[in-house]
C-alpha cells in the first residue's frame, strides 16, 4: 500500500515532466495522491562547471523555479500542481522556450492574474525554493538530478522515461520501481539513453 508519494520537479526539465506523466497515471490508477515540490537545475549546478549552452538555460529555468515557488508560498500544494502543469505544457508538449509567452499563458490557465509575473524575476520566495530543493536532493545525494521521487520517505532519482507509460505498463513500472527503492542496499540501475523525451 502506497501512504504517501513526493515528488521533486524542475519545471524544465523535460525528463522530469515525462516522469510526473507516469506517477500522475500511476496516482490516478492507485488512489493517492502527490505532494509536489519545486527543485532547481540552477540551483544544482551552481557550483559546477558546465558548458556555456547548458549555464545559459539556467536563467530562463530560475524564473520557472521561482514561479512555482511562490505559488506554493502564496496559494498552496494545489496550485503547485495546476502551475507545473500549465508551464510543463508550454515548456514541453508545446515546444516554447520563450518564458514572456509561457508564464503569462500559465498563469491565465490556473487563474493567477497577469502581475504575479514578476515573482519569475524577484528572489523573494529564494529560500524556501532553496529549502525545497535541497529537502529533495538532500534524500538522494548531490550526484543526481531532478526528478526525485520519496515513497514512504524511500527517496530515489528518476527513473528516466520515454515515453510515459499508461494503464497497466505505468503500474508494472511503479511497482518494480518501488520494490527496488525499497531495498536499502540498492542504489543504481542504469542505462544510456537511446531516445529523447516523447511527450504524445
Amino acid at each position: 500500500m502506497t501512504d504517501s508519494v513526493d515528488f521533486w520537479f524542475d519545471p524544465s526539465c523535460p525528463w522530469a515532466w515525462m516522469t510526473s506523466r507516469w506517477v500522475d497515471e500511476v496516482a490516478r490508477l492507485r488512489h493517492f495522491e502527490v505532494t509536489w515540490h519545486v527543485m532547481s537545475l540552477a540551483v544544482l549546478n551552481e557550483d559546477q562547471q558546465v558548458s556555456e549552452e547548458y549555464a545559459a538555460f539556467f536563467p530562463r529555468a530560475l524564473k520557472y523555479t521561482r514561479l512555482v515557488a511562490a505559488a506554493n508560498e502564496l496559494h498552496g500544494q494545489a496550485m503547485v500542481k495546476a502551475l507545473y502543469d500549465a508551464l510543463g505544457q508550454q515548456i514541453h508538449p508545446g515546444s516554447n522556450t520563450n518564458p514572456d509567452e509561457v508564464i503569462p499563458a500559465a498563469l491565465a490557465e490556473v487563474g493567477l492574474p497577469a502581475s504575479f509575473a514578476a515573482y519569475a524575476d524577484s528572489d523573494e520566495y529564494d529560500r524556501q525554493m532553496r529549502a525545497s530543493h535541497f529537502d529533495g536532493i538532500n534524500r538522494v545525494g548531490q550526484d543526481v538530478g531532478t526528478p526525485v521521487i520519496a515513497v514512504n520517505g524511500v527517496a530515489f532519482f528518476g527513473p528516466v522515461i520515454s515515453p510515459a507509460p499508461m494503464g497497466e505498463q505505468a503500474l508494472a513500472l511503479w511497482d518494480g520501481v518501488v520494490a527496488l527503492a525499497s531495498y536499502d542496499g540498492f542504489f543504481e540501475l542504469k542505462r544510456s539513453r537511446t531516445r529523447e523525451p516523447i511527450f504524445a
